[in-house]
């Protein structure tokens, strides 16, 4: 519910920007451009509103950062040794740099990037919702919270990864990007379609069951 507001304002701004001229010509310039002249008929408080969504998107980037600099402090015990507020400071000036360099190139940039991101991501959710359907709630042992530094307690993590890479496999075999067409997208229909996060999800978790199976059997945990 939360992004259903926003989510309606930039309908409205894009729907704007194919009838209006104007909407066209600032979108042409940035997206903040655009913004601004969307709230241009509010007059002052158009304004305000247009300074509070500039805010909001730095305040939206706030939790990422900070979840990125846990995930650097998880990457080890000497990554943990650096304090938190460091990685924090580290992360916001690579994404600065990024920012600059990639200005005029941001939205293509983001949009590819954007699309791999979905791939990863379905597959890692295929293979933690198994875990934990198959390998933890139908056995009835649930989640030890205490093990989660311990690696000795934890899952090597062999399945996973192997049922991770498959999946990866099967996205790149079944993606439809501006940049690669795999073949098993080009099977679809006339044209070809865009069936990598289906294929991927598939692979993995046709994999994953198995292989944690071994992994079980040979490592018991």
């Amino acid at each position: 519910m939360s992004f259903c507001l926003v989510n309606v304002l930039g309908v409205g701004l894009a729907s704007g920007v194919a009838t209006n001229a104007s909407w066209e010509s600032a979108f042409s310039i940035s997206s903040g451009a655009l913004i601004a002249v969307g709230f241009a008929p509010l007059a002052g408080f158009g304004k305000f509103c247009a300074v509070i969504t500039a805010l909001g998107l730095i305040a939206n980037s706030v939790p990422g950062t900070y979840s990125a600099a846990l995930g650097c402090q998880m990457m080890g015990h000497y990554f943990k040794i650096i304090p938190r507020w460091v990685w924090v400071v580290f992360l916001m000036i690579v994404q600065l740099v990024c920012a600059l360099a990639g200005r005029n190139e941001l939205m293509v940039v983001l949009q590819n990037f954007l699309a791999l991101m979905g791939y990863w991501l379905m597959i890692m959710i295929c293979i933690v919702a198994e875990e934990h359907v198959l390998f933890r709630r139908l056995r009835g042992i649930g989640f030890d919270w205490t093990a989660w530094q311990d690696k000795s307690r934890l899952p090597v993590g062999i399945a996973a990864f192997v049922s991770f890479l498959l999946g990866w496999m099967g996205a790149i075999l079944g993606m439809y990007q501006i940049w690669y067409i795999g073949p098993i997208a080009k099977l679809v229909g006339d044209v070809g379609a865009d069936v990598g996060l289906w294929v991927g999800c598939g692979f993995s978790l046709l994999a994953f069951p198995p292989l944690r199976v071994l992994e079980l059997k040979y490592f018991r945990r």
